[in-house]
């Protein structure tokens, strides 16, 4: 039995409760997420030497208001969007792109943010 002195502060326990169990599982679901997203575009670049495929990494950042994470290709960082969009050639001409970061984002972004709204839902 909760007095009515005690009665807001219950309620405010119970908010920071819920808050900080949902802030930490959308922050595994990220983690989750980004792994396989690097994952799954370094198996999809293209693979001339294999340098390029095998340089993609994720990096984590945390500022004060929550937690991102960044892939990024750390061998060849100038290449992804030449890889992704084609370019033109310097005598004419133009060398197709080959897409493999956009599919991956366009099939893992939806599923993510379902997982999310329902972990908001859930209480973490």
């Amino acid at each position: 039995m909760v007095s009515l002195d005690n009665l807001a502060n219950e309620i405010t326990s119970a908010v920071k409760t819920y808050t900080q169990d949902v802030t930490n599982g959308i922050e595994k679901e990220l983690d989750k997420t980004s792994r396989t997203v690097t994952k799954d575009i370094s198996t999809n670049s293209p693979k001339k030497s294999g340098r390029y495929a095998a340089g993609w990494a994720r990096k984590k950042i945390s500022d004060g208001v929550g937690v991102r994470y960044i892939s990024y290709n750390k061998y060849k960082p100038g290449l992804a969007h030449l890889q992704e969009n084609g370019y033109a050639k310097r005598g004419g001409g133009r060398v197709a792109g080959k897409p493999h970061i956009r599919p991956v984002v366009d099939r893992e972004l939806p599923a993510m943010v379902n997982r999310i709204k329902s972990i908001i839902r859930n209480g973490g």
